[in-house]
């Protein structure tokens, strides 16, 4: 029992010894609690909103406040016209525009029914759906309100419109995320391992004195894995647009070029991610807890940014698939050109230098 007992000691002092197995076992539950409690929400939280206005009476001033106020839609825009609200749904700022009728409130009263249009962006479908259902129970709350002690009720009748998903697929939302997803795992993950796998093994020694110079190497070693993740972004790019009828309504080669942008970053931070691991376990390790979560919770891929806490909004800026599915979703679905995703794209032609240097620094001072 003596030695059984020394045995559990020894274990125990080798893991709280280890500092990446404190981490496992301590640190990613917490992280995960605190990223899953604040992340998944399905309440709305100032959502941008337009208004087109062609009544500006006091029953649309009313209507307009008690929307505001009730803290989940936020008034950024007044609109001079319908013919404005294409162009602000695709910069992708502005998620909901109300447009209320001319004579909006001399129809409430005198003809007992007016009329006011919801438009909402329906890239993001579950979102568009809740805001259209917000919206209709403010304006019912409305409707009750106006309606005390009257005989003949007056009714606000909404019209409904989804832009660029009139259907409401889900699809939609998840084509562009998954494509993200697995762009950055694949091609971080695997040239990180790949190059830690040298490294363990020892081989790593042999081709530094070999004739290829350093650069060389880490190229011979990341084409493949551009090649090949190419290829993956061709297949789900064709996979959703032929069996799962997701569009693809802007450029085409607009939208490889910015896949190859976004694999050249992912391959970036695989050799990053391998400059500071010994080993395969520890690349896997980190490409895990570096990606995986972050990709899936912080990039507004399935949870809408705009719904978590200002700290995590603030981290959401350092994670490339934010960006990325920006791009995938404004050239597919909605058909923009490159004057809508220059400033998403400069982020990720920057992310990827950044990232080179600093794998070329830190590949520098291990050669040392």
């Amino acid at each position: 029992m003596k030695r059984f007992i020394g045995f559990i000691k020894k274990e125990f002092y080798h893991i709280f010894r280890d500092k990446r197995s404190m981490l496992i076992l301590f640190g990613m539950p917490i992280v995960q609690l605190l990223l899953f409690g604040f992340v998944i929400t399905n309440d709305l939280k100032d959502v941008k909103m337009a208004v087109v206005d062609h009544s500006k009476d006091e029953y649309t001033l009313e209507i307009i406040n008690k929307i505001t106020s009730s803290g989940y839609f936020k008034l950024v825009e007044n609109l001079d016209g319908i013919a404005q609200v294409d162009e602000i749904f695709r910069k992708g700022e502005t998620k909901v525009v109300l447009v209320f009728e001319p004579d909006f409130g001399k129809n409430l009263v005198k003809g007992s029914h007016a009329s006011v249009q919801l438009l909402t962006d329906a890239s993001e479908p579950n979102m568009a759906n809740m805001e259209v259902n917000y919206l209709q129970g403010i304006l019912q709350n409305y409707n009750v309100e106006i309606n005390r002690g009257k005989r003949v009720p007056n009714q606000i009748v909404p019209q409904t419109r989804m832009y660029f998903n009139a259907e409401l697929e889900s699809v939609y939302m998840f084509i562009p995320g998954i494509m993200a997803t697995i762009l950055m795992l694949v091609s971080a993950m695997m040239t990180s391992i790949s190059i830690a796998r040298e490294k363990e093994l020892g081989t790593m020694e042999i081709l530094l004195v070999s004739p290829l110079q350093p650069w060389q190497i880490i190229l011979g070693k990341v084409t493949p894995y551009l090649v090949l993740s190419f290829i993956n972004a061709l297949v789900i790019v064709g996979m959703g647009y032929f069996v799962f009828g997701v569009p693809v309504l802007g450029s085409f080669v607009l939208l490889m070029a910015e896949s190859v942008l976004f694999i050249l970053l992912a391959l970036s931070l695989g050799i990053f991610i391998s400059t500071v691991s010994d080993s395969q376990q520890v690349a896997m390790m980190l490409s895990m807890f570096a990606l995986m979560l972050p990709t899936i919770l912080l990039s507004g891929f399935i949870f809408p940014l705009r719904n978590m806490p200002l700290p995590l909004q603030i981290l959401s800026n350092i994670i490339p698939p934010r960006w990325f599915i920006v791009i995938i979703k404004n050239i597919m679905l909605k058909g923009t050109g490159f004057e809508f995703v220059w400033k998403e794209t400069l982020i990720l032609i920057g992310m990827t230098a950044g990232l080179i240097a600093l794998s070329v620094k830190k590949f520098k001072i291990r050669l040392e």
